[in-house]
């Protein structure tokens, strides 16, 4: 690896980790930000992201090895005191880990479509615009073995730096790609065999006695309103049973009772 110290905060190697919470903001065009040990072994190790670069606080570098060693030969890691970082990332970094990646080019939903297995679990997003959320159902999409995760156009950016966080870098594994209205996602699953279902408090089947059949797409809606009407008129409804009186789950914690549920192998009958 090259080992590289840093200095000055205004050093221009280091320019893309320059004032974090205020890019975070702006945009990165193309990059993002990648924070924490866990999430560097994901970038590294799922290679589906290439890596700019390493930044580390100086006493994280010995605990960093079996990370880096996952990293191309070539990648810089740029090493500074705690000073020295938090100056640069503009607040304190108590974590000390942080990497720069590129994006892909954009990848059309047709393309991850057709590289799935025969049977497939498909997580679709409409109007997720929390970055926690987004995070967490990527987490879950990832434990429970999902396949894809597919999103509308008004659904926040997955690789937000706070989004990749709290997915622990499953957003950084599972393949994911953006379609332009919900209309075209139902239509490319619809073209490939595809089952949808679309998750609300008032669906007309229980989500527990529903087998999963060998191709599956589960649609969830953002917090408050849920899916649209559109989508809930087109697609098999299936709600999650709760205690009466109450008939809502935070959005990422109903991808996890759901996905759990379809991570059950497909039922061939």
């Amino acid at each position: 690896m090259q080992l590289i110290r840093i200095d000055d905060p205004a050093d221009p190697r280091v320019a893309a980790y320059m004032n974090i919470r205020e890019r975070d903001l702006a945009g990165r065009q193309g990059l993002f930000v990648a924070e924490g040990k866990v999430v560097l072994n994901v970038l590294f190790s799922a290679q589906r992201f290439e890596a700019e670069s390493v930044l580390l606080l100086e006493n994280r570098l010995a605990g960093m090895g079996d990370t880096l060693r996952l990293a191309p030969p070539d990648l810089p890691v740029y090493v500074a005191s705690g000073e020295v970082l938090d100056r640069i990332a503009g607040f304190h970094m108590h974590r000390g880990v942080l990497a720069i990646g590129r994006k892909r080019a954009h990848e059309p939903i047709e393309s991850v479509l057709d590289a799935l297995p025969r049977q497939a679990l498909v997580v679709v997003l409409v109007g997720i615009s929390n970055h926690d959320n987004m995070g967490a159902i990527f987490r879950n999409a990832a434990a429970f073995g999902a396949d894809a995760v597919l999103l509308d156009d008004t659904c926040c950016d997955p690789l937000y730096r706070k989004a990749i966080r709290v997915s622990v870098g499953a957003a950084l594994k599972v393949p994911f790609a953006v379609a332009a209205t919900p209309n075209e996602l139902i239509e490319a699953l619809a073209n490939r065999g595809f089952q949808q279902v679309a998750l609300s408090p008032r669906g007309k089947v229980e989500c527990r006695d529903m087998k999963r059949p060998p191709r599956l797409a589960v649609y969830f809606g953002t917090e408050g309103d849920g899916l649209p009407e559109q989508i809930l008129g087109r697609l098999r409804t299936v709600r999650i049973a709760m205690a009466p009186g109450f008939d809502s789950l935070n959005v990422a914690a109903a991808s996890a009772i759901t996905l759990h549920h379809f991570a059950q192998p497909a039922s061939t009958g």
